[in-house]
């Protein structure tokens, strides 16, 4: 996946080959460089002003042992029929290292695949600057990995502490959306739901609020995903009993090969597993009941089981980096645990509850509107 062809238009954006199969481009208009590119290490051919068009192909090779592809171009260079000429060109044959390619100022860099738009912009702009400064004091890979999770999980903490009290207050509700649920039962959906959140409204309680940590949250843990294999910083480097962390940790072969699995056992993966499993069963108790959705729980304790099969392969330095995350989740939501009062959070629900509701602005503005139009609002 992280061979492939690489290329840059001239005085325009980077572009690439497809990642996972054979393919072919003809480039047609001006081209700055055109780069043959591996996971680690990379060779480009690059124009001091622009060759004129170009034919690249890839050809990848999934059944061979020993070679991934085969890549192809055809360079045109610019001639005028002179007796004599020169065009001048440089070769980069070197290391995927994000900072060293950047120094160029050739957007070569770009050729190190940080995933997707919005997740691109959080490795380039908070992971990579977070972890080279790291480096600058710190030697042990292990220990940066370790300190970049506390310092992520600190700057997302105020959301987390938010999203346990948003839990708390549903939970606290719980009893009454029972109530609401046996008055209604199935055949009324609409009535149930505009009753619930009518309560949600009176309690002052937003049913939503648990779900902006995960927001947050999301785009960072898909970084990751695309920035460890990636870095060419974690290569051949040991933490223990992981003898490099750009590949998995195998503390055990298997005589055999379990399909979509392998035929190895990581044991940073098998870790990760356990304290997201764990985690998943801390949090049901923090939540509101899930018999309306008896399927979601068992898709909660699933997830865990699914990346267990799908990351057992991927670098330990990203196994070891969930396994950090959600230990130290764990322990916040421990001890956010100790000074919350459930009791307290129930009492202010009823205070809440007695008070008027407030209307929105954007509510007023409709039963405006309707009384303009001589339609009288239901009285309740």
């Amino acid at each position: 996946r992280y061979t492939n062809i690489n290329y840059k238009f001239f005085e325009d954006e980077v572009n690439s080959l497809a990642q996972s199969k054979s393919d072919e481009e003809n480039l047609s208009t001006k081209v700055k460089w055109i780069g043959f590119k591996q996971l680690f290490f990379g060779s480009t051919i690059i124009a001091d002003e622009s060759f004129p068009n170009a034919v690249i192909r890839q050809e990848k090779m999934e059944d061979d042992p020993k070679y991934l592809a085969n890549f192809y171009a055809d360079i045109a260079f610019p001639y005028s029929g002179a007796l004599n000429e020169s065009v001048g060109i440089q070769f980069f044959f070197g290391p995927n290292h994000y900072q060293t390619l950047k120094q160029y100022n050739l957007d070569l860099e770009n050729q190190i695949y940080l995933g997707y738009p919005v997740v691109r912009e959080v490795n380039r702009f908070v992971i990579i600057p977070i972890f080279n400064f790291l480096r600058k004091y710190i030697a042990n890979f292990g220990i940066i990995i370790l300190l970049l999770t506390l310092f992520i999980k600190s700057v997302l903490f105020p959301f987390t502490y938010k999203s346990y009290m948003s839990q708390a207050k549903m939970k606290a509700l719980k009893p009454e959306i029972d109530e609401l649920n046996e008055k209604f039962g199935k055949d009324k959906a609409m009535e149930k739901q505009q009753a619930t959140m009518a309560l949600y409204k009176k309690a002052g309680v937003n049913p939503m609020g648990g779900c902006l940590p995960m927001v947050l949250q999301f785009p960072i843990l898909i970084a990751m995903f695309f920035f460890f294999p990636g870095s060419i910083e974690l290569r051949q480097e040991s933490f223990l009993w992981a003898t490099d962390l750009s590949t998995y940790d195998s503390i055990l072969t298997l005589p055999f090969e379990i399909p979509f699995y392998g035929s190895h056992v990581s044991l940073f993966c098998l870790l990760m597993t356990v304290a997201t499993i764990f985690y998943t069963k801390l949090n049901q108790q923090a939540t509101a009941s899930t018999s309306a959705m008896p399927g979601m729980q068992t898709m909660m304790y699933m997830m865990p089981v699914m990346f267990l099969f799908i990351l057992n392969s991927y670098p330990a330095g990203l196994s070891y980096y969930y396994f950090l995350a959600n230990l130290i989740t764990i322990g916040q939501t421990l001890l956010i645990r100790q000074f919350v009062d459930e009791d307290k959070i129930r009492a202010q629900l009823a205070v809440n509850k007695k008070k008027p509701v407030k209307k929105s602005n954007f509510q007023k503005r409709l039963e405006d509107m309707a009384k303009q139009r001589g339609i009288q609002s239901p009285k309740k």
